[in-house]
């Protein structure tokens, strides 16, 4: 059984600690876990590893945030993977930092990401794991701080939420969308 493990962010040094790379940064720390190595390949950096008997393809995709769609659904397509066994792991303002919180389905609430899988793959219908950064901003900033470096206190936090996050990345691949959802959602 295959899997499609997309983590959302920006290429580029000026990118890579900033809080919209929360997807990127996970992948990252798991194929580091892992002993993975990261191939540039077709619109994304792609890696693979097994678990439990599960195929997970890992891609952080290398079109920015705003065409993420275009590496989802061409990695969906040349891996033969069901959007069913989609996972996408993304910053989210609407979360606390620290939370996360899978979803079977929903809108894209504003995240070009998102937005952009939605109109490759056709629709909401695809599981993401949201990965809370706070919205602790003033108004008309939102853009600054998505794309700002985490605060101190947050890179302290960060492993330990990646670490959560992994798991629950490995859990949607073995138990499912619903028990992953049950057990982990808090």
């Amino acid at each position: 059984m295959k899997f499609l493990i997309a983590g959302l962010g920006n290429i580029g040094p000026e990118y890579e600690l900033t809080r919209h790379n929360a997807g990127f940064l996970t992948l990252d720390r798991l194929a580091d876990n892992k002993g993975l190595q990261w191939e540039s390949n077709r619109l994304a950096f792609i890696s693979a590893y097994k678990h439990k008997g599960r195929q997970l393809h890992l891609i952080k995709p290398t079109t920015y945030m705003n065409l993420s769609g275009k590496a989802v659904n061409y990695w969906l397509k040349e891996l033969k993977i069901p959007k069913e066994n989609l996972l996408v792991i993304t910053d989210d303002i609407a979360l606390p930092f620290g939370k996360l919180r899978m979803r079977g389905k929903g809108s894209s609430a504003g995240h070009n990401g998102l937005k952009s899988i939605e109109d490759m793959t056709g629709g909401q219908n695809y599981a993401r794991l949201r990965f809370g950064i706070g919205d602790h901003f003033p108004k008309g900033r939102q853009v600054e701080y998505v794309l700002g470096r985490w605060s101190q206190p947050e890179i302290d936090g960060l492993p330990e939420v990646m670490d959560r996050a992994i798991e629950m990345t490995e859990a949607f691949c073995t138990i499912g969308l619903q028990q992953t959802m049950n057990h982990y959602n808090q």
